[in-house]
């Protein structure tokens, strides 16, 4: 079993983005009758999957960020990496169109923040390192887009909470990746 879960860590980029093609395939199936802020809510999955394509294949983003922040020190490991985006991304969004749906579409600003945010982060990564970084491209070109689109299309129809629940739920996110890689620093200028 552990190698199993060791290969599901090294590999689960290809099996997303092959995913992807599947989900991106069966949209007008699934999708046909939805409200088009809703269909955007639907797409955000497969374009992330997508995206991560760019982030990840090959271990980009990780050794990125080892070599950029870590200094070589292993401070992003392949188990953290797999858990962030597997059940944080996937799982966050898999629960933003599940909430469109099944509870109100102000949710889907889960899946809109989750862009949006990813984006900014990247566009602001690459001004202070002045250069591309792993899932830039993709954020810029895919993200953007979809997410003021997403954006546009659920404002008139959220609360105050779907706002504030989920960017919380984004940053802390984001902010889990930003820990576990402080935690690992520490350790390696102990």
């Amino acid at each position: 079993m552990k190698g199993i879960l060791s290969r599901l860590q090294q590999n689960w980029v290809y099996g997303g983005f092959l995913a992807s093609l599947v989900f991106l395939v069966l949209a007008p199936v699934l999708t046909q009758d939805w409200p088009v802020a809703e269909l955007l809510v639907y797409l955000s999955l497969p374009v992330y999957m997508i995206h991560q394509l760019e982030e990840h294949d090959g271990d980009r983003f990780r050794e990125f960020i080892n070599r950029v922040i870590g200094h070589g020190h292993e401070v992003l490991t392949t188990p953290v990496v797999f858990v962030v985006n597997v059940l944080g991304v996937w799982g966050m969004t898999a629960l933003s169109i599940w909430l469109t749906r099944m509870v109100a579409p102000g949710w889907g600003l889960i899946a809109a923040y989750l862009l949006l945010i990813n984006a900014v982060l990247h566009i602001v990564q690459a001004a202070i390192l002045r250069g591309y970084n792993p899932g830039l491209v993709t954020a810029v070109v895919l993200f953007l887009p979809l997410g003021a689109g997403i954006f546009a299309g659920l404002v008139p129809v959220s609360s105050v909470a779907n706002h504030l629940v989920s960017i919380i739920l984004v940053l802390a996110l984001h902010g889990m990746i930003v820990l576990r890689v402080r935690q690992r620093l520490g350790q390696v200028s102990s």
